[in-house]
């Protein structure tokens, strides 16, 4: 009979419970080392599977127990309410509630990443964290300027080479000039580090032909790219583009009850929230050049506005790229002077030297020409998806011409 072992984690102890058939065990706590972790992972069986919530270490603690187990389940804490919810709440009650739960077949459980995409995701959240740190200072230095009526700065980038200097020939007091020298000073350090960052990412980017083919939609770049493939890991777990979707909360919420039609709600936000951001934030770069992405957010936005409109694109976003990475193809519209141009800022971006003096594939982008053949081309698949998609209504269906022309009066 498998024994099923039951994991609450903390930061410096586990509690740990072991469901025997009917018969819970308490087996007491569990240091949180790797030491501690192996010593109890020797009382154990090849039979026995071990039941965790997902936490900052869980991930940690399933690599020690995992060669000493028949399984070991991380356990989605969003979705466990009977722990988050519970009235008499105690470590082993935790711990056995994990146990029975999965015994029955009902734990809700969190697909583990490989040591590539793990480490992968280390990298993104580095850089993640470092873009809000210097978006932190850039706001404090704001909030300076304000609290001592100093208009706003009349160059683009208040903290570029231009914005410096304007920002440091202001009139403050004495103590505010220091704070404003001193976050500059911490500003130019992790923008440093950020190069870094990103030069690592860019070298992790150019080993993976999955970076380079979701960087032939418009909109995305490398960042963009590699994040979606940090939250993802392999899309072939992915059964449908509409799982894709729901994984990442990009799908609309649904109430019904009873003989109700089913009414639907804002989108679910469940699943990897930077990586839905970053959706949203490529589906409005998207929208700025010309195709059929650009057309679609236009017919959305006349109907529900442009926030709701862009929300709808950073959906097809990701449907697009279920279906890019699942058949192996790049996008269909793609503007080959651009991509090559993408190409090589990543190649920049890892380092490599620049050739300057020598034309390489990135050049045909300079051409005024290339550049105006590659937007008639994509203004002509905009044009083509607007003739298909004309008189539809909401639910896809076509009505007669003169109706749709009704409607947008």
């Amino acid at each position: 009979m498998i024994r099923v072992i039951g994991l609450d984690i903390h930061r410096v102890f586990a509690e740990a419970v072991m469901l025997d058939g009917h018969k819970v065990i308490r087996l007491g706590r569990i240091g949180m080392t790797r030491e501690h972790l192996y010593r109890f992972a020797q009382t154990l069986t090849h039979d026995d599977h071990v039941v965790v919530e997902a936490t900052g270490n869980a991930t940690a603690v399933s690599e020690v127990l995992a060669p000493h187990v028949g399984r070991v389940v991380i356990a989605n804490p969003r979705q466990v309410r009977l722990i988050a919810e519970a009235r008499i709440k105690t470590d082993v009650i935790d711990a056995t509630v994990l146990a029975k739960l999965y015994a029955a077949n009902f734990l809700p459980e969190v697909w583990v990443p490989d040591q590539r995409t793990l480490a992968l995701r280390r990298q993104v959240t580095r850089r993640r964290q470092i873009v809000r740190q210097r978006a932190r200072l850039k706001t404090m230095i704001q909030s300076i300027l304000h609290a001592h009526l100093v208009p706003p700065c009349p160059h683009v980038d208040l903290l570029g080479p231009k914005g410096k200097t304007w920002l440091l020939a202001q009139s403050l007091p004495p103590d505010e000039q220091d704070a404003v020298a001193r976050h500059l000073r911490e500003h130019d350090r992790l923008s440093d580090d950020l190069r870094v960052a990103e030069r690592e990412l860019a070298r992790d980017a150019l080993a993976r032909p999955d970076v380079k083919r979701l960087m032939t939609i418009p909109g995305i770049d490398m960042v963009v790219s590699i994040g979606i493939l940090a939250a993802v890991g392999s899309v072939k777990r992915f059964a449908s583009p509409d799982n894709l979707v729901a994984y990442l909360g990009l799908n609309p919420s649904v109430h019904q009850s009873g003989e109700d039609r089913p009414r639907h709600g804002r989108i679910t936000k469940q699943g990897p929230a930077h990586a839905r951001s970053m959706l949203v934030e490529a589906a409005w770069q998207a929208v700025r050049s010309p195709g059929p992405l650009r057309a679609f957010y236009e017919r959305v936005a006349r109907r529900r506005g442009n926030h709701i409109a862009a929300v709808a694109v950073a959906r097809k976003l990701a449907v697009i790229i279920w279906h890019l990475l699942q058949k192996g193809e790049d996008y269909a519209w793609v503007r080959p002077a651009l991509h090559a141009r993408k190409l090589r800022d990543l190649e920049l971006r890892s380092g490599q030297p620049a050739q300057r003096g020598q034309r390489g594939a990135a050049y045909a982008y300079n051409l005024a020409g290339t550049r105006r053949e590659e937007k008639r081309r994509a203004e002509q698949a905009e044009t083509a998806y607007r003739r298909q998609t004309e008189g539809w209504t909401r639910r896809g269906r076509k009505v007669p011409t003169g109706a749709a022309n009704e409607e947008r009066h």
